[in-house]
């Protein structure tokens, strides 16, 4: 599966991914609002793993962020579900710090929103953001979601972003 966008290429995680997002994981900045880097291979693995088995399952799931006209692999941006939020999907993502403020991951968001609502038929998508995380939070905004509630999510603070199916088509064709 891909989507493009002007300056991204999302696509479906490979096996061959790994070297690149082992290097995205190690990285403290990229893991920031995270449960920490990975410094075990093995858990990048087990990520890849995870979301190529989604996909084979057909179920929403992440893809890779590349920029156009470069071979490399800058982040991830897609779908997860989450046993402590059941019922909701998330639209998740995170990008190499060589690469913010560009508008690159809201680029990447809007797409990946579109294509759940346009091409899944999502009745609703959420992000799960902490407080202090600025810049996650102003991607959600501009990808026309708002703070629905605030929820402890693995021991966190979390603000939960939402838009539904709806929203979107209304905001869509305002537009």
């Amino acid at each position: 599966m891909e989507l493009r966008t002007p300056r991204l290429i999302l696509r479906s995680f490979r096996e061959e991914d790994v070297d690149a997002m082992a290097q995205l994981f190690a990285n403290p900045d990229f893991m920031r609002f995270s449960l920490g880097v990975f410094t075990e291979r093995k858990k990048t693995v087990e990520f890849i793993e995870k979301v190529m088995g989604w996909n084979r399952a057909g179920i929403p799931s992440q893809f890779t962020v590349v920029p156009r006209g470069e071979d490399a692999i800058v982040g991830y941006c897609g779908f997860f579900q989450h046993a402590e939020v059941p019922g909701e999907i998330e639209i998740g993502y995170r990008l190499h710090p060589d690469y913010w403020n560009r508008g690159l991951i809201t680029e990447a968001a809007r797409a990946v929103r579109d294509h759940g609502f346009a091409d899944l038929e999502l009745p609703r998508v959420i992000s799960l953001i902490h407080p202090e995380n600025i810049p996650s939070r102003r991607v959600a905004e501009k990808n026309g979601m708002d703070v629905e509630k605030q929820i402890m999510f693995r021991g966190f603070p979390t603000l939960v972003y939402a838009i539904t199916r709806e929203q979107w088509l209304a905001k869509r064709d305002a537009s």
